[in-house]
């Protein structure tokens, strides 16, 4: 078997989209898995786990009559083939936040041989090529956490840690609500400056106070992992006029520029005509209030900067970013991205 075509993984934290891509961008078969999470398990059975997705696109595909029989199947799960069944493999995974985190990963997923070549890059970059007709401008996500990137077709980037607090980070889903709940918190027992978020953030889970709240997450009845709920909450008390919500909005819209007029900066794109594309759940959500602000703001920084909200799915920016590195036509690229339009 003469290997061609892209394998392209999109993996977040909650789920993961796996496509297989022939070399004329015809999408031939796809498969959709759990999170990958390598901080919490490994890179190896991350990987493992991975691998279970990648056998059900390649199964979809149709890869098992070109090659793959049960007996490349070996144990523990993972997915080995006798001969790789694409030429190139285009990983965009989250928690590959560091370049040398990206190269490790990119040795794990090799090792399997899905492909000829591998390439890892974090998640992010995925968002960004699937918003952009080539591999130009910067992305901003902000879902659970907040990230940028940025790309030109030279092959230069530009990209942050976005590893937290301790790389300068703020935002994201579950910072906002943390944040909400601090000045809610502070309002009701008198620190802190009075704020409609200390009646609707614990009235969202059906209680009468933020010391309800305080106390249900403390001893878990409400599980933290249910604080991102709150996110919504901090916006919606924001556009009823409160100015401690919006001092929070407010203060997202000032990092997602700064970001993303650094990342501009960086590839000499702060002058130019340049998309600044935003993704993730609390960015894609459209709040007219945070769209506002980031509008204003970016125009006074990278006045021609275009703002445009991605709505294609990451893993197309992944297989885009494959057929990049196959040197695919534009013609090809384009019939790929009305497959997924």
């Amino acid at each position: 078997m003469t290997a061609r075509g892209v394998l392209a993984i999109d993996a977040g934290n909650s789920k993961t989209d796996v496509a297989v891509v022939a070399a004329d961008g015809t999408v031939l078969g796809k498969a959709r898995g759990g999170g990958f999470q390598p901080p919490a398990v490994g890179i190896e059975a991350a990987v493992d786990a991975l691998g279970h997705t990648v056998a059900a696109a390649a199964t979809a595909a149709g890869v098992t009559a070109a090659g793959v029989t049960t007996a490349d199947v070996t144990t523990g799960g993972v997915t080995t083939l006798s001969e790789p069944f694409v030429a190139h493999v285009s990983a965009c995974l989250a928690n590959a936040d560091l370049p040398v985190e990206e190269l490790e990963l990119a040795a794990a997923v090799q090792a399997r041989g899905w492909g000829l070549t591998t390439e890892v890059r974090n998640d992010t970059f995925a968002i960004l090529r699937a918003g952009v007709d080539e591999p130009r401008g910067v992305a901003v996500v902000c879902g659970a956490g907040i990230n940028c990137v940025g790309m030109l077709p030279d092959g230069r980037t530009a990209r942050f840690p976005a590893i937290g607090r301790i790389s300068g980070d703020w935002g994201g889903g579950a910072g906002l609500a943390e944040e909400a709940l601090w000045f809610a918190a502070r309002a009701e027992d008198g620190r802190g400056e009075p704020t409609a978020l200390a009646r609707t953030l614990p009235a969202h889970f059906g209680l009468d106070s933020m010391y309800a709240l305080i106390e249900a997450l403390h001893r878990g009845r409400i599980p933290a992992a249910r604080k991102h709920e709150l996110t919504p909450v901090l916006f919606a008390t924001s556009a009823e006029g409160d100015a401690v919500a919006r001092s929070v909005v407010h203060r997202l819209a000032e990092e997602v520029v700064a970001l993303s007029t650094v990342a501009l900066a960086r590839l000499d794109l702060l002058d130019e005509e340049a998309p600044v594309l935003l993704g993730g759940s609390v960015l894609a959500a459209r709040h007219p209030e945070l769209d506002e602000h980031i509008g204003k703001l970016l125009a006074a920084k990278a006045p021609k900067a275009v703002i445009e909200v991605v709505t294609a799915p990451p893993v197309l920016g992944a297989a885009l970013l494959g057929m990049d590195h196959i040197g695919a036509s534009p013609e090809v690229r384009a019939g790929l991205r009305a497959h997924y339009a």
